[in-house]
């Protein structure tokens, strides 16, 4: 197994549709405005939060159930930035889709940018043939309230291609979270 590099990411892009939208080069402005940065890095792709964000909140008093998840557990914010109250957690999604082709497995790791801020992006796996818009988990570790930035850089993907392919992909076994568009809650 093998991690690949900046070369080969625009290769499956183009050839395969493997990340859309897709940014050929690493982004660090939008016109005169400096941003987390995203796209093509040397080994990974830097992946942008959409706009749209689930909070945790204690308002209605919930347990947080993956088995029973309850929606009055968090409430939902549209806009270009989301405040993550202090030790509280946030759900977002990518604004690129993915399809990973059957012989890699891509990691989700958080940027350093945000790690700096105590704020989290939980390690997440996009295993083979799994496609959809990846749900962020954020976790805000500080007791300060803690800002993320829709359509700038939240995390990196990794990708490592086996030299075969699996004998059991995440399609071949209908993968609960298949597909998925939106913020994806818990299914069980």
């Amino acid at each position: 197994m093998s991690i690949k590099s900046d070369h080969w990411i625009r290769r499956m892009a183009e050839q395969q549709a493997m990340i859309e939208p897709f940014e050929s080069e690493q982004v660090r402005y939008h016109g005169d405005d400096r941003v987390i940065s995203y796209g093509v890095s040397s080994y990974g792709y830097d992946v942008r939060c959409s706009n749209e964000f689930k909070i945790f909140t204690n308002i209605h008093s919930k347990t947080v159930d993956p088995k029973n998840f309850d929606n009055d557990a968090f409430v939902d914010v549209i806009g270009d930035y989301c405040i993550i109250p202090p030790n509280s957690f946030a759900l977002a999604r990518t604004v690129e889709y993915f399809r990973i082709p059957r012989s890699v497995l891509t990691i989700c790791l958080g940027k350093s940018t945000y790690a700096r801020c105590g704020i989290i992006v939980n390690v997440t796996p996009l295993e083979p043939e799994w496609q959809g818009h990846v749900t962020l988990e954020f976790s805000n570790t500080t007791n300060l309230p803690a800002k993320i930035y829709a359509n700038e850089g939240v995390a990196q993907m990794l990708f490592f291609e086996s030299d075969e392919v699996c004998a059991t992909s995440y399609a071949d076994r209908g993968g609960k979270y298949q597909g998925q568009t939106g913020v994806t809650l818990p299914r069980t």
